[in-house]
């Protein structure tokens, strides 16, 4: 099925209703009654988006549009795909458990949020807090992967327990801040304090002209080349990630830390050729 935006709206419009079991076994007129939230009014979906085809057979949900306003797009998703053809939201996949969300464009903030399983691919730049944990929460995402080609904003992987994050392009501040384990693995040029308050988890910087900042609460423990980053490698490549042959072989700097917490984490990071 396929929703395309027809009247966009300055107000945020929060469309957790419409999830891809109401769409697989809805017709397209009782999508479009469905109601959404825009600001403190319940409103039909069909005010702001038209709706054609059928999910009942190919599984997939389609947005259309700049939904740069629209909020919780896939969320909880369980099973499934869902495409959203330009912008998307915050919240986008928040608590998913399963399925695949592709952005053929930007996420906002909060883009896969305590999701706790299944995929999550931004073709272009993601907000704040990418698969990080709410506040007040105590874990971020638990599983799953989220793939973003582009930059990335400050507090990726806050909390996360579980799973891959890879970012193509540049990160913000904190990445792995309060990490309880996983991987967040930073292509292009991070940010600083990365780490900090980290349990267990591996943050991986691929970059050699631009080596992160290492808190002083982090201990260099030796250089070498690490099996395992091949293997997570090769697969995102078959995913179609931007991965170059380079970077698959090589030595790393591992450190350790957060000695202020279990000091079971490392930060490593690659040496230039």
């Amino acid at each position: 099925m396929e929703l395309t935006l027809t009247t966009p709206s300055s107000i945020p419009l929060e469309v957790d209703t419409i999830t891809l079991e109401l769409v697989r076994q809805s017709s397209p007129d009782a999508v479009r009654s469905t109601l959404i939230q825009r600001g403190n009014k319940q409103v039909p979906l069909g005010e702001f988006f038209d709706a054609g085809g059928s999910a009942a057979e190919d599984d997939t949900l389609v947005w259309r549009g700049d939904c740069s306003k629209v909020k919780l797009i896939g969320n909880k998703l369980s099973g499934g795909r869902v495409i959203v053809e330009g912008n998307a939201g915050m919240h986008l996949g928040a608590e998913m458990t399963g399925g695949e969300i592709e952005v053929r464009g930007d996420a906002s903030d909060w883009a896969g949020a305590e999701m706790h399983g299944g995929r999550i691919v931004v073709r272009g730049n993601a907000g704040h807090l990418v698969g990080a944990v709410y506040r007040g929460g105590r874990k971020g995402m638990t599983a799953g992967e989220i793939l973003i080609h582009g930059n990335a904003g400050n507090e990726i992987g806050h909390s996360m327990r579980r799973g891959l994050i890879a970012v193509g392009g540049q990160a913000g501040d904190f990445a792995g801040v309060g990490m309880i384990a996983g991987s967040v693995f930073v292509f292009g040029e991070p940010g600083i304090r990365n780490g900090a308050g980290m349990k267990r988890g591996t943050i991986a910087f691929f970059d050699a002209g631009k080596a992160p900042e290492i808190l002083p609460t982090f201990r260099y423990a030796c250089t070498y080349e690490p099996v395992f980053m091949r293997i997570y490698l090769r697969q995102l490549q078959q995913l179609g990630f931007p991965v170059r042959d380079e970077w698959l072989s090589g030595s790393w700097r591992r450190y350790c830390g957060d000695l202020l917490e279990l000091g079971k984490g490392e930060l490593l990071v690659r040496e230039a050729a």
